[in-house]
């Protein structure tokens, strides 16, 4: 059952800006064992399809959003499903953190923020001490992964959160430490497709280029062609005119030295919700590795599809 937002014991931000620790302290305990969900940043388009894909499951989304200094163009809430969710911005968040962590024992942080924003949101999980599940693309992996791993800290972190997808990927990293270099002589193009609004490449694509370059095919991750115009989206990907806004269409073609064979993986998705209801899935896994103690505490999707 969705929790009201509690005006008395946290004071709106449109009004104060300001959080009362005091007055939150004295909020009572929350005794649910199901995770309580802040999901970052509603705002945007993933945020939005977590949050409701939580809300269909009955899983609590606290009524605030994290947001960047220009996320809510001059907005302070935005709605999902009849539901508010104010804006906590940048300079307001380590206040909040703490408040956060009282009021909601069971708090698990979303990000599907910016890549631009990635390594600030990690230091902020981190430093605050709060769980996360991060969707979000882009950053230095290496370092995120390091920094999350040496601090404890119970998380999961993937660029792909659709379970299909996942196993896909888990298939060609078995193929390729399996039989390395079977491929060895062939060429690899790589297109990937997603809303014009998607600046980075993929890191599904990322990620599934390796296990091809470990089958022994010489390729650059600068040569993947990122298709972002909408004339090649649908004649040449041939993506729906309904899902130009929402879409992740990828194509990996492996052609011998003379053209007479051809090997072609897809994978073409439509919309957010097998996202989103993947990133729920790894929310309610999460939840479970808090409460068991789990001694290990750095997760990915395979490790969720694995239960």
């Amino acid at each position: 059952m969705l929790l009201q937002k509690n005006t008395t014991a946290v004071p709106s931000y449109r009004s104060s800006r300001t959080v009362s620790v005091a007055r939150a302290r004295s909020v009572k305990m929350q005794s649910s064992k199901k995770p309580q969900l802040l999901v970052s940043s509603i705002a945007g388009n993933m945020g939005k399809a977590v949050t409701e894909a939580a809300l269909r499951r009955g899983i609590e989304v606290i009524p605030y959003t994290l947001v960047g200094p220009v996320d809510p163009k001059g907005r302070e809430v935005v709605k999902v499903q009849g539901k508010e969710f104010e804006f906590v911005g940048p300079n307001q968040r380590v206040a909040f953190a703490k408040t956060l962590k009282e009021r909601y024992p069971n708090l698990i942080a979303v990000d599907y923020t910016l890549p631009d924003a990635i390594h600030s949101m990690v230091d902020f999980y981190v430093d605050n001490k709060i769980p996360f599940v991060m969707g979000t693309t882009g950053g230095d992996r290496v370092k995120i992964a390091k920094q999350v791993g040496d601090s404890g800290l119970y998380s999961i972190i993937s660029p792909n959160m659709c379970k299909q997808i996942v196993a896909f990927q888990a298939m060609m990293d078995y193929m390729a430490k399996t039989y390395p270099g079977a491929f060895s002589g062939y060429k690899l193009q790589v297109w990937e497709s997603h809303q014009a609004t998607k600046k980075d490449v993929s890191g599904t694509a990322i990620a599934i280029v390796q296990s091809l370059k470990a089958l022994g095919l010489p390729f650059e991750i600068s040569q993947i062609e990122l298709v972002r115009d909408r004339d090649t989206q649908v004649n040449q990907m041939k993506v729906p005119e309904n899902g130009l806004n929402g879409h992740a269409y990828h194509t990996y073609r492996i052609t011998s030295s003379d053209g007479t064979v051809i090997f072609e993986f897809q994978h073409n998705v439509v919309g957010r919700t097998t996202y989103a209801e993947g990133t729920v899935d790894a929310c309610e896994f999460l939840a479970k590795k808090i409460e068991s103690k789990a001694e290990r505490t750095f997760y990915n999707m395979i490790d969720v599809l694995r239960g």
